[in-house]
């Protein structure tokens, strides 16, 4: 199967998968659930790919396994916290915005502006878990891949840790309106960011032993930007500077991203 047939066959999965979820949010009106997809709809198309290629059943293995790893273990994460916590205040104030201004239906908004869009954004940042499993040459792992692994384990064991730290914190009635600065919190305010692009980065050199998966390079880009410049950071940090006291005097003394010792209070 060539890359254009396997990217179309497995959109096509994909999409009828996400219309039928957009169904079920349109009925229980809360688009949430949709963060908890995410990384299952990445496993999914990592699957799909395995069924559907002949490359090597080496690196097939690998790069299943890897996204396998990252993707059940944060979508049943994601899917805990909003069985836990509801409508997502992100959610709900966009589609309020565009039903309010423009009019549209909450079936409408929704479809358009979160389940579209997230469908063809997924599809580009599991890239090189799709294209890294069409060649079978070179059918071992070398040295590039070797490293992505090491990268891809480095950063799914990071951001488990950060979620199982932040999930203690919270949990603990003593701990409303403060702001975790300790374990990797303390070294940078965004380590589950942080995982998820050491992850696909990994899952990227993997990828990229092969000629066709050098070119899915634009998946981990795309993640990086959308993490650090669009829909990560810049959001979350939006919203905890309104509601965290202390969270000012936390963004100054801690790394954004990448973790490193903190510096002293000016």
């Amino acid at each position: 199967m060539t890359a254009p047939q396997l990217l179309i066959t497995n959109f096509v999965i994909l999409a009828v998968t996400m219309t039928a979820l957009w169904a079920y949010c349109v009925r229980i009106r809360d688009v949430s659930v949709i963060d908890a997809f995410w990384p299952l709809g990445m496993v999914i198309l990592a699957g799909t790919t395995t069924l559907l290629t002949d490359g090597s059943p080496i690196r097939s293995g690998i790069l299943l396994t890897l996204t396998a790893l990252w993707g059940l273990r944060l979508s049943f994460h994601l899917f805990v916290r909003w069985r836990g916590h509801g409508v997502d205040p992100r959610y709900a104030a966009i589609l309020g915005r565009l039903m309010d201004k423009k009019g549209w239906s909450f079936a409408k908004a929704s479809f358009l502006q979160v389940f579209a869009m997230q469908c063809v954004l997924l599809i580009l940042v599991c890239l090189p878990a799709q294209l890294g499993q069409i060649s079978a040459n070179p059918a071992s792992i070398g040295i590039l891949g070797w490293i992505g692994i090491a990268l891809a384990l480095t950063g799914i064991a990071f951001e488990t840790i950060g979620d199982a730290q932040l999930t203690a914190f919270r949990s603990s009635a003593a701990n409303a309106g403060k702001v975790l600065d300790t374990g990797l919190w303390r070294y940078t305010r965004h380590p589950n960011y942080f995982g998820d692009v050491c992850a696909w980065w990994g899952i990227w050199m993997v990828a990229a032993e092969t000629t066709t998966g050098l070119y899915s390079i634009i998946g981990p880009l795309i993640l990086t930007f959308l993490l650090t410049r669009v829909s990560g950071v810049p959001m979350l940090e939006h919203r905890l500077k309104k509601n965290r006291p202390d969270y000012d005097a936390y963004l100054r003394r801690t790394s954004s991203f990448i973790p490193w010792p903190p510096r002293r209070d000016q």
